[in-house]
């Protein structure tokens, strides 16, 4: 029998072996994905065919003793990126229909080398939310508690490795749309330094934010794709035993209870087997949320306007992102010239702030999963939308280009059966350290709950 949740190294070993074929395991994950629309509707589509044909091919190269790195390894691509010959909406009414006629890039390096895409994962409209809500296709639902929310703009992609479809995806993270829905759905979602992963054939967002990501049912998932994408694997431990910076809270946001002690009891372990330090925060995140939104407004407005006419925005687009980009056609230049001074001025507080430690440790998001359909939420003293929550602990990293990864935190932690999330941040090019100590700490804090 093959195991709905077998992590992706040990599953290649297992088709090498002849424990099972390509076909089998891809019908496994398209009978996963299939039986899961009705409840959390993780996927825009399902390709069937294609899928089984490649799997096809798949079982003979392993005949023929010439299989690639990711042979028959089935995988999640987010609706967001091309794909060829499989319909790409992009999240949005007005793509309904559309068939691209190459791969992106990423997609294009991972089926090379044996991957097999068993379907398209939800997105929110072009992007453009944290909610995977849609009232056209449907909205996605979190599978560890179908009346909440998957997070965003990844949730698809989330959600279908949490119900077991998949161990692993591709999305995209200009907020924090790969790391919110790992951290609503409790897997691992990582954003690589700003340009490391190649954005031609995604739909861009906002092209100076926008980062292509992975996420898997833990790191190790995460990084065998990674692997294919060119960050080299580091397998021995460090030279010198790494520190770590503490930031409990990123104004003006609090952590929930839960998600607190979560936290604090993840930050109480890392402490004993390495070192923390607290970091000042005092003005290092001043008025970052705030620049993230122009500059999104802004790129956001210039990517759509140079595609579509209002006309056609307004009769084809969802009323959120109609809304959005109404708000765009009045930007002031300055606005968005000051947005990026704050921009600067972060990456340079941040490179400040981390001088004497490795990496950072904060929470992904200051709350567990929302309830589907709510606007807005309340933590301790602050209340705000939805939105504000839960990118004001993410955006600053695409902000400043800064490589994140979100792993869970065991649910044993809190008092809930949602799960808390630990990100881990480390400085632009530092990809594979950051996902070497994130495979450690995995380790570490899964031995102590």
């Amino acid at each position: 029998m093959i195991p709905r949740m077998a992590g992706l190294r040990d599953t290649r070993q297992a088709l090498l072996d002849g424990h099972f074929s390509a076909t089998a395991l891809t019908e496994l994950a398209l009978s996963i994905a299939q039986a899961g629309q009705a409840t959390v509707n993780a996927f825009a589509s399902i390709a069937r065919d294609s899928a089984l044909a490649a799997a096809v091919d798949s079982d003979r190269r392993f005949a023929a003793g010439t299989a690639r790195p990711l042979e028959g390894l089935p995988i999640g691509v987010k609706d967001l990126i091309d794909t060829q010959g499989l319909e790409t909406r992009y999240g949005s009414p007005a793509y309904r229909g559309h068939v691209p006629s190459a791969n992106a890039r990423v997609v294009q390096t991972l089926v090379e080398q044996g991957a097999i895409i068993i379907g398209k994962t939800t997105t929110h409209e072009f992007a453009w939310g944290v909610t995977t809500a849609s009232r056209e296709f449907g909205d996605t639902l979190n599978p560890l508690d179908t009346r909440r929310i998957p997070g965003g703009s990844s949730g698809g992609a989330a959600a279908a490795i949490a119900s077991g479809a998949v161990a692993a995806g591709l999305g995209t993270d200009t907020g924090g749309s790969v790391r919110i829905p790992a951290a609503m759905c409790g897997v691992t979602g990582f954003k690589p330094t700003y340009g490391r992963f190649p954005s031609q054939g995604i739909f861009a967002l906002a092209p100076s934010l926008d980062h292509p990501g992975l996420l898997g049912a833990g790191v190790s998932d995460v990084r065998v794709l990674a692997e294919a994408l060119g960050i080299a694997s580091l397998d021995t431990a460090p030279a010198v035993t790494p520190r770590f910076g503490v930031i409990r809270q990123v104004d003006p946001v609090p952590m929930s209870d839960g998600v607190a002690q979560a936290f604090e009891q993840a930050v109480h372990h890392v402490g004993q087997a390495f070192g923390c330090d607290r970091i000042d925060t005092r003005g290092l995140f001043d008025g970052a949320f705030q620049a993230f939104a122009q500059i999104v407004l802004t790129e956001g407005g210039v990517t759509h306007f140079s595609r579509h006419d209002w006309d056609f925005i307004s009769r084809h687009y969802g009323a959120e992102t109609i809304e959005r980009l109404d708000r765009a056609r009045s930007v002031v230049m300055s606005d968005y010239a000051n947005a990026q001074a704050v921009r600067r001025q972060l990456g340079a507080k941040l490179e400040r702030a981390m001088i004497g430690v490795d990496y950072v440790l904060l929470p992904t998001c200051p709350c567990s999963a929302p309830l589907a359909g709510q606007s807005s939420l309340a933590i301790g003293d602050w209340s705000g939308t939805v939105r504000e929550a839960l990118m004001t602990y993410t955006a600053p990293f695409n902000l400043a280009g800064f490589p994140a990864i979100s792993i869970p935190l065991p649910l044993r932690s809190i008092d809930s059966h949602l799960p808390a999330s630990l990100q881990i941040v480390a400085r632009p090019g530092e990809d594979a350290g950051l996902l070497q100590i994130a495979m450690q700490l995995e380790s570490l804090l899964a031995a102590d709950c």
